[in-house]
């Protein structure tokens, strides 16, 4: 739903794609309701758009490319930037060096990572935290969110590995169905060749040693082959990029990933939770 106050909040690519998207469609002399009818959305949206009360989903702007592009790629270049403009605050620097990273190393101990997560993991997720957010907001979160996976297609491939905890795997989030397609959609990326999944189990700790006893945390491998470690806490985000912490950081990950389950054990447990297995 469109709100007046997001016209005083959008961002400026918001801005800049309602004020070209407008100039464009008045350079074809249509109204909005033609526009509208041209990408498939109504004359209400485009309103909107073009208003900034409801800035352009990703939906839109793939449409608008294709309709008032006119092969300038404008609006398609405008979907990574109005895509970082909804995350919040304190996510955005990691949110561009995610897109852009060449390795990924993950470790996940509350709730499945944002990358990995459904389309109703993430609004029952998104939408049951504590403050409570409106409808749009939580819509234009799980969009943002859900349009990370794009990174499992990028060309050239980025190499992923998630450790996540066993406890996280039985947390139910939304509902026992939304788990199942959760489990689901898990199983099916750790098939892919360039994402490796690994579970860490609960009884871990019976060894006399748990490494991942500290919380998340994200390593990224950048094009330039630089290190940073990004963690997430209480909605405060911090990047390290001092060489010493990432690596001492990394070292302790790759206790974890020695501590957990192989990827094809760690895959069949996956899928008994999920249901696909007896």
């Amino acid at each position: 739903m469109a709100r007046a106050e997001n016209k005083e909040t959008a961002g400026p690519t918001a801005q800049l794609v309602a004020d070209v998207a407008r100039r464009a469609r008045l350079k074809q002399k249509w109204t909005q309701e033609q526009l509208g009818k041209e990408i498939g959305f109504s004359a209400a949206a485009v309103s909107a758009m073009e208003t900034n009360a409801q800035p352009a989903s990703d939906d839109m702007l793939v449409q608008l490319e294709r309709v008032l592009g006119d092969g300038m790629g404008v609006f398609e270049q405008a979907r990574r930037y109005v895509r970082m403009e909804k995350y919040p605050e304190q996510f955005k620097n990691y949110a561009l060096l995610e897109q852009d990273a060449v390795g990924l190393m993950l470790y996940a101990t509350l709730v499945v990572h944002g990358l990995f997560q459904t389309e109703a993991y993430a609004r029952a997720l998104i939408g049951g935290g504590y403050p409570p957010l409106s409808d749009q907001r939580v819509e234009e979160l799980v969009e943002a969110r859900l349009a990370r996976r794009a990174l499992f297609e990028r060309e050239p491939v980025a190499l992923i590995e998630l450790i996540v905890e066993e406890a996280v795997l039985t947390r139910d989030i939304g509902s026992k169905e939304v788990m199942r397609d959760q489990m689901r959609y898990l199983a099916a990326c750790a098939r892919r060749r360039n994402v490796t999944l690994q579970v860490l189990p609960l009884d871990c700790g019976l060894s006399g040693e748990h490494a991942g006893d500290r919380g998340d945390m994200n390593l990224v491998e950048t094009p330039d082959h630089e290190r940073l470690l990004f963690l997430e806490v209480q909605d405060e985000g911090l990047l390290i990029s001092d060489p010493a912490a990432v690596s001492t950081r990394a070292q302790r990950y790759a206790k974890i990933r020695a501590q957990a389950l192989g990827p094809r054990e760690s895959l069949g447990l996956i899928e008994r939770l999920a249901g696909e297995q007896e």
